[in-house]
């Protein structure tokens, strides 16, 4: 039943545009939002060992410096001439330190710890005492800053 004779009837087009937009919208959110696991590392087992740490200390002397400008090498009190007297004795050091130790020792490290009052003349002191003795590994002691003030 036909009422309207002579007019073509037109089919219904579905509009695409509009789906194809939101789907790209979920698209984009489904890749924003998803996490990716990368799984790049290497599953490695590695080997354990049984043996205990090492008991042996480096090879290391430790400088001490007050506020008052006194030198300590290894807890005992050294007089300061100049630079020179101070290497002097850090060779002492070092030779019977090898002595003791059979010979034949890397370096030691100096390690220097330093009064916060001292002078920086007399650290600078220190440094340029380890260059003239040909030491060349030089490290500096600190205390953590107690931040709960």
């Amino acid at each position: 039943m036909n009422f309207r004779k002579g007019q073509s009837r037109e089919e219904p087009e579905i509009n695409l545009i509009p789906f194809i937009d939101v789907l790209l919208v979920i698209l984009i959110f489904l890749m924003v939002t998803t996490t990716y696991s990368r799984f790049t590392e290497l599953q490695i087992t590695l080997p354990t060992a049984d043996a205990e740490k090492a008991q042996e200390k480096p090879n290391q002397i430790e400088i001490g410096i007050d506020a008052q400008g006194r030198y300590k090498i290894n807890n005992q009190a050294v007089s300061f001439l100049d630079t020179a007297t101070l290497a002097d004795d850090l060779r002492r050091t070092v030779s019977a330190m090898n002595g003791v130790n059979g010979g034949g020792q890397p370096d030691p490290v100096i390690i220097i710890n330093a009064d916060r009052a001292a002078t920086h003349q007399s650290v600078i002191d220190v440094l340029e005492a380890a260059r003239i003795a040909g030491l060349a590994k030089v490290t500096f002691a600190a205390q953590a800053a107690n931040r709960s003030r």
